[in-house]
């Protein structure tokens, strides 16, 4: 029976070691774990004045880990392009910097569920005195809709079928939302967030979203950005533990309170997605930023 004291002995040593071996149990162990940031407002940014690391994915991240017993992050700010790269290099643990999830880079990282998803919305005159709620109640009612060229939103209107006649192009943002005011436009679409930011900084009161909102008729996951965290596959136990505690997070009013000073609100809420679906999905590949779909002749 010797023998086998020792066999099993011998097996929970491996065991263990090869435990305190893994990303999780270091990052518990030094209490700190690296992560990768690109520097964008709102997502991951470090504070000019403070030095801190601070936006809605290393705000949430800062809160997810802490719950896993790991207090304190150590920014390692990369650019945009180089995160999934340096991930898998082992510059840093997992990435924190709003990363939206492509099919083609699930083949390279694991990521977690999304945090956040970031649609279209509309910027109406107070009271919304026309009741637009949606692509289909401009083109119901005849109203005049304004973008800002270049944006999601141009495409969105042009597969919609809207007619010229009712699509007002602005070069800014800040002019779309001063000519809701003027009454040139019935109302101004674009990224849900940006017109949470834009509204943010007006304390006019002539202006408000849409709300209720219901983005490109027929949406499903292709048509939002669900924006997450991203970990080497080999670390699937650092992933599923980050996985417990955000879905403790999300929705929550202490989530709420955190997100809010980065313009997102509970209409930017994953609902039920999961990374899982996404990277499952069939859709054209995107520009990160802008959610357009990339040309794979001119990239």
């Amino acid at each position: 029976m010797r023998w086998l004291s020792l066999l099993l002995a011998a097996t929970f040593w491996v065991v263990a070691c090869q435990d305190s071996g893994s990303t999780l149990a270091q990052a518990r162990a030094n209490g700190r774990i690296r992560v990768g940031f690109a520097n964008e407002i709102p997502y991951a940014y470090q504070d000019l004045d403070t030095g801190e690391l601070t936006g809605e994915a290393l705000a949430v991240a800062r809160v997810v880990l802490a719950a896993l017993g790991i207090p304190k992050m150590t920014g390692v700010l990369t650019e945009f392009r180089a995160l999934i790269p340096d991930l898998k290099a082992g510059r840093f643990d997992l990435i924190a910097a709003g990363l939206d999830i492509q099919p083609s880079d699930c083949e390279q990282i694991a990521f977690s569920n999304p945090s956040h998803r970031l649609g279209s919305g509309l910027i109406v005159a107070a009271g919304n005195p026309q009741q637009l709620h949606g692509y289909d109640d401009i083109a119901d009612n005849g109203a005049i809709l304004g973008i800002v060229a270049g944006t999601d939103e141009q495409a969105k209107i042009q597969a919609l079928g809207i007619p010229a006649a009712q699509v007002v192009v602005l070069p800014t943002a800040p002019s779309a939302v001063n000519a809701v005011k003027a009454g040139k436009i019935a109302a101004y679409a674009d990224n849900a967030l940006i017109l949470q930011e834009l509204l943010d900084t007006d304390d006019s009161g002539r202006v408000a979203k849409a709300d209720p909102f219901e983005d490109f008729p027929a949406a499903d996951e292709t048509v939002y950005r669900y924006g997450a965290f991203g970990f080497r596959r080999q670390d699937a136990d650092l992933r599923d533990a980050f996985n417990e505690q955000l879905a403790a997070l999300i929705g929550t009013a202490e989530h709420l309170a955190l997100i809010r000073p980065f313009g997102f609100t509970a209409q930017e809420l994953p609902g039920e997605m999961t990374a899982a679906r996404l990277c499952q999905r069939e859709a054209p590949e995107r520009n990160p930023r802008t959610g357009l779909e990339t040309n794979p002749d001119t990239g």
